[in-house]
């Protein structure tokens, strides 16, 4: 099992970027981050390096949150992995609340994916910050 932060954050811009500067503040590294949104709310859940003192930082900034642990499994890249592992857990009877997933790539910088309703302007500011674009073919 590893220990997940639950991070609760209001929907507006900057929110996100206020949880990566104070772990960043903390020299704290993310290694996977999800957002599942809500009308006013999101939820952040964050796999971090240091788990008990990025919980620490974030609550003195005055975020809520939740420190948990989850499972986590390695799987084969390749087709049916993942179904297979929803199969057995399936047939034990288990659940799944959420889920969701991470690389680490080696040597290669890791890629964050995310949604914008403003997908123009987004790569336009990106490209300007010089902040490579990854398209399909470079993964």
């Amino acid at each position: 099992m590893i220990r997940q932060l639950s991070v609760f954050v209001e929907n507006q811009p900057g929110s996100i970027m206020r949880v990566t500067s104070a772990l960043t503040e903390a020299q704290i590294n993310i290694r996977a981050i999800s957002s599942f949104d809500a009308p006013e709310f999101a939820i952040l859940r964050l796999v971090v390096d240091k788990p008990e003192e990025a919980k620490d930082a974030l609550t003195t900034k005055g975020f809520v949150v939740r420190l948990q642990d989850v499972i986590s499994v390695e799987l084969k890249d390749e087709q049916g992995s993942l179904n297979k592992m929803l199969k057995v857990l399936a047939d034990n009877g288990n659940g799944i609340n959420y889920i969701y997933s991470f690389v680490i790539r080696g040597e290669k910088a890791p890629v964050m994916v995310f949604h914008t309703d403003r997908f123009e302007e987004a790569e336009s500011a990106l490209q300007k910050a010089g902040i490579k674009m990854i398209e399909e073919k470079d993964l």
